[in-house]
């Protein structure tokens, strides 16, 4: 899915993103506000994954997700 979709269905995506990723807070969630990298810095901190693994989980998780 093209992240700019993502972007602009943020607050939808919010939640498939706490189902997924229950250690991600509704604040962290809001302070990202739709930014790719900070997603990815954030479950690296919160899960102790690499950059790229950060990445790929964040593909997997949105590649045949629709709103």
């Amino acid at each position: 899915m093209n992240w700019d979709i993502i972007q602009g269905k943020w607050k939808q995506a919010k939640g498939t993103l706490k189902e997924k990723w229950g250690d991600l807070t509704d604040d962290d969630l809001d302070r990202l506000d739709g930014n790719k990298d900070q997603l990815a810095g954030k479950l690296q901190e919160k899960y102790g994954w690499s950059k790229d693994e950060a990445n790929r989980q964040i593909d997997d998780h949105f590649r045949d997700r629709t709103f």
